[in-house]
């Protein structure tokens, strides 16, 4: 039987295991969704997921705990992405779990996640004496914030995205903070950060504002919103390049940033950590 959203682990109650569990684990195969978006064999796009989880903890061989900051990334073409909540409750099943090294967990997680999602992920962790050095940035761009729009509803409407078709093309990074969208399953809020760079017809700022803002009554997951954004400019505006880049707020100890391109050179994106994470 095909894993789906309903079936995991969100909005039901959980017992909090602190034994190492990785059967908690509740993958969710992407392509579901991505037919709704008419995305069949090759995709129109690369990229990733990164997730931080900041609340891991497990103890050393004498039984004293231990922390650290996990990156987990994960490649886009991955044939399932884990739900969220059972990824926590993975992660704190190693509370009481002795390892002989962080390179021990390192090791887990990377066999255990790489499984789960179907596809080699990296993990790599940031133990104590590491956390000083940890800094934060914004994603850079024009902030479209500042345009003084009317909103009349709230759901994506692809249509309203428009560009320049017939004059000469740009190349330029959009940024908005007020993307919010809502959990699949239980309808709680997920708010978040975007980045478009683009390069083609120049996107119409404010129609693409009134888009964004439309995913605020929107129930899907992250990396499925960050999907239908890149298709639906691609497909309105037409342009030649596209990235698009969410950083959202952590749940549950846990950030997921989803960035999908077709930029022939792009660079992985940066994992700063923004102000709101």
């Amino acid at each position: 039987m095909t894993n789906t959203a309903d079936l995991s682990p969100l909005g039901k109650s959980a017992a909090y295991r602190s034994d190492y569990a990785p059967e908690l684990l509740f993958p969710i195969p992407r392509q579901g969704k991505r037919d709704e978006l008419a995305l069949h064999g090759t995709l129109p796009f690369f990229g990733l997921d990164i997730w931080n989880a900041y609340e891991l903890s497990w103890l050393n061989l004498r039984g004293k705990p231990q922390v650290a900051i996990a990156r987990v990334t994960v490649p886009a073409d991955s044939p399932n992405i884990v739900e969220s909540k059972s990824f926590k409750l993975y992660l704190n099943s190693f509370n009481q779990t002795r390892l002989a090294d962080p390179e021990a967990l390192r090791a887990l997680l990377t066999q255990d996640l790489s499984q789960g999602f179907g596809a080699p992920v990296q993990v790599a962790l940031t133990l104590q004496e590491a956390f000083s050095e940890q800094k934060m940035g914004e994603l850079e761009g024009l902030l479209l914030d500042r345009l003084d729009v009317e909103i009349t509803h709230y759901t994506p409407s692809p249509l309203m995205l428009t560009a320049a078709l017939d004059e000469a093309p740009v190349e330029e990074k959009l940024v908005s903070h007020l993307l919010k969208s809502n959990c699949l399953v239980t309808g709680q809020p997920d708010w978040g950060s975007v980045q478009i760079h683009y390069a083609g017809p120049q996107i119409n700022q404010e129609s693409l504002l009134k888009y964004l803002i439309g995913f605020r009554e929107h129930n899907e997951f992250h990396e499925q919103c960050v999907e239908r954004i890149f298709m639906d400019i691609l497909r309105q505006c037409a342009p030649q390049r596209l990235a698009v880049y969410a950083r959202y707020t952590r749940r549950g100890g846990l950030d997921i940033n989803p960035w999908r391109s077709n930029f022939s050179t792009a660079t992985p994106p940066s994992n700063l950590r923004c102000a709101r994470q």
